[in-house]
């Protein structure tokens, strides 16, 4: 039976689900409008959609490292309360997908939702979203994914309360110890702590420097007492904050959150143990999830809420 627009159509203003999965849900129903009805309820793919609007900012970072240490993979998976983020179910699904976010070499999320879902190869990892869903009655979501390989050292991972926060810290070197893995540990510490957006200076871009020049430029021409300074100190000045904004924003520039002096930098603490242990170590990158992290939260005014049920 040919599948028409019209039933499509018919079949999501009853469903509330997506065009593509009302298609589908003809198809393989040839057409039948109960049957694919129900073989929408039975994917969660109609419960999904109704509770897709409600905003998922809640859910946990979880991490997931190989045995060898050289490959890991940070995903972030949403919900709407914190009740079900700490949900042994929710958690055990998350785990799962941090297990299929291993391998995957889907590029972005909507790539890695139409894979086949690892545990259940009859549905994809959209699919299996759906029905997780459908079981645990709030709208959930794949945020984000990151992997990280380093054959030639090691991965460290850190996760903060109880999965707040997530870290994976990519070190190179020639030496793998526990004096080693310890001193990622404490980096990948000071990166959940102190949100470096950078590993290095190497990885600022000219524009970016650029930009705050100007806008340090123009807070001085709008100082009366530092705009009549003279331009060799004016350009000092700049530098200088310059520099100031790097030690905050790079990870290796920033000062070692357990340095005893109160100045030794991070790049100074790594290249201390690396000595310490005769080793060539380079920290490389990093990666730092945190959960709900610029999703905006709706704020519930309950006084206007049991005003609106009342007035029903």
């Amino acid at each position: 039976m040919a599948i028409t627009a019209a039933m499509v159509k018919e079949l999501r203003e009853v469903s509330g689900a997506g065009m593509m999965d009302c298609k589908k849900a003809l198809t393989a129903t040839e057409g039948d409008m109960d049957k694919a009805m129900e073989f929408l309820r039975e994917k969660g793919l109609a419960t999904a959609q109704k509770k897709a609007g409600r905003i998922a900012a809640e859910g946990i970072v979880m991490l997931n490292v190989s045995e060898d240490g050289k490959k890991a993979v940070a995903v972030e998976v949403n919900a709407e309360t914190d009740f079900v983020a700490k949900n042994e179910k929710f958690r055990g699904y998350v785990a799962q997908v941090a297990e299929q976010a291993m391998d995957t070499t889907a590029a972005d999320v909507e790539g890695f939702l139409a894979e086949p879902w690892k545990f259940d190869t009859n549905e994809t990892v959209g699919e299996e979203l759906a029905h997780q869903i459908a079981t645990i009655g709030e709208n959930m979501n794949i945020r984000r994914f990151q992997q990280v390989k380093e054959e030639n050292g090691f991965v460290a991972s850190y996760t903060h309360m109880g999965g707040k926060i997530g870290v994976l810290v990519d070190v190179e070197t020639d030496v793998v110890n526990d004096d080693l893995k310890e001193m990622a540990k404490n980096v990948a510490m000071q990166i959940a702590a102190l949100r470096p957006q950078y590993t290095s200076r190497d990885e600022v871009s000219a524009d970016y420097i650029a930009h705050e020049k100007e806008i340090l430029m123009a807070q001085i021409q709008n100082d009366p007492k530092e705009s009549q300074k003279p331009e060799k100190v004016i350009q000092g000045m700049i530098q200088g904050r310059i520099n100031k904004e790097l030690k905050e924003i790079c990870l290796l520039d920033q000062v070692y959150v357990k340095a005893e002096d109160g100045k030794q930098s991070v790049a100074q603490y790594v290249a201390q143990v690396a000595k310490a242990n005769n080793a060539t170590v380079a920290v490389k990158g990093f990666v730092r999830f945190e959960t709900g992290e610029g999703i905006e939260k709706k704020e519930e005014n309950f006084a206007e809420e049991v005003a609106k049920q009342m007035a029903q």
